[in-house]
């Protein structure tokens, strides 16, 4: 959400404990959030109020000067500003909520979650497709009775943080190619509508590698296509990419990302047989491909039905002089292939 909209929901939201049902309802008028929030002097929160509440309110016979306070709800429901936007909505479908506010640690308001906002105003005629048919080998014994992609993070499967972190930029279309243990994948998901979005599967009768399955789509899409590999941790800005990708008139985007990695050893520079310098675990630092592309629907007629690698598509591309945009990746990112890397994201959530 916008931080200027942030403050203007929070000011128009919130009143005092000394205001009165007419000012609530004002609240309510200005602020369009559908909730007032009651805070003190500090904006501690106090307690909320809806329009079913102060409609009861005056239905058992309160006056509109009466104290709003005397009617608000003290057991409210409120996350601290660190939970994740997939957290976020699922507790407020788990619960059946529009409104959460965000509360520090101090008990003052600092945030305003909207089911709306979450969920994306704006629907978005792009497609998804997830590759999530990988058998995760490198993971060893943790894949065996469950697909890479349903291994969990922060008590959510990876593959369902994808999928919810689309629907919340607008993305309501998305496939999910599948094939190793794919039936765990569409038991879980089933058509997509208590994810807020339309799933559909291609189904991979023998591996396809990660840009055959998109031969396996239906038809081709009428925008730029979504890609994503489907064993991703991340919080990539999908309306900034696909903004870059048609500002820049692309065949294709590649979503890359800046890696670290340290040396664990000090390493020697020679000239033959002499040293020149020395450097103690040198920190190295690679533009990577992150596993996140936009294609455009022509792109999808140079995919052949067989295994077929998405980098071979781009390749291709390339060689055709085709134009290829490369899209930094700012945000959070961690590729779950590697066990190191899945205790990473599993410890950092």
């Amino acid at each position: 959400m916008d931080s200027t909209k942030t403050v203007n929901y929070l000011r128009a939201s919130e009143i005092s404990r000394e205001s009165s049902l007419r000012e609530a309802m004002l609240s309510l008028e200005q602020s369009t959030t559908g909730i007032v929030l009651v805070v003190d002097a500090q904006r501690r929160l106090l307690g909320v109020l809806t329009d079913g509440d102060i409609r009861r309110a005056l239905l058992k016979g309160a006056v509109l000067e009466a104290g709003a306070s005397a009617y608000m709800w003290r057991s409210f429901t409120s996350v601290d500003p660190s939970l994740g936007r997939a957290d976020v909505l699922d507790l407020m479908r788990a619960r059946t909520l529009h409104q959460v506010p965000i509360v520090n640690a101090q008990g003052k308001v600092v945030g305003l979650h909207l089911l709306k906002e979450l969920v994306g105003a704006a629907e978005r005629s792009n497609w998804a497709v997830i590759m999530a048919g990988g058998k995760g080998t490198r993971l060893g014994p943790i894949t065996k009775h469950l697909p890479k992609p349903m291994l969990k993070v922060a008590g959510r499967p990876i593959l369902e943080r994808i999928v919810l972190h689309l629907v919340g930029h607008g993305i309501r279309r998305v496939y999910l190619a599948i094939n190793y243990m794919g039936d765990v994948i569409e038991s879980h998901f089933g058509n997509g509508e208590r994810f807020g979005c339309r799933i559909d599967y291609l189904r991979e009768n023998e591996p396809l590698g990660t840009g055959g399955p998109l031969s396996l789509l239906p038809e081709a899409p009428a925008e730029p296509l979504l890609v994503l590999n489907g064993d991703l941790v991340m919080q990539v800005d999908v309306d900034a990419m696909l903004s870059f990708h048609t500002a820049g008139q692309y065949q294709a985007t590649i979503g890359v990302h800046q890696y670290y990695h340290e040396v664990p050893f000090g390493c020697v520079e020679l000239d033959g047989s002499r040293i020149l310098r020395m450097e103690e675990k040198p920190v190295l630092g690679k533009i990577i491909n992150a596993g996140i592309y936009v294609l455009e629907p022509e792109l999808l007629k140079h995919v052949p039905r067989r295994f077929f690698p998405i980098t071979t598509l781009l390749e291709e591309s390339l060689q055709r002089g085709e134009r290829q945009g490369a899209f930094m990746i700012e945000d959070e990112w961690i590729d779950v292939g590697r066990q190191d890397e899945l205790r990473r994201a599993q410890k950092g959530s």
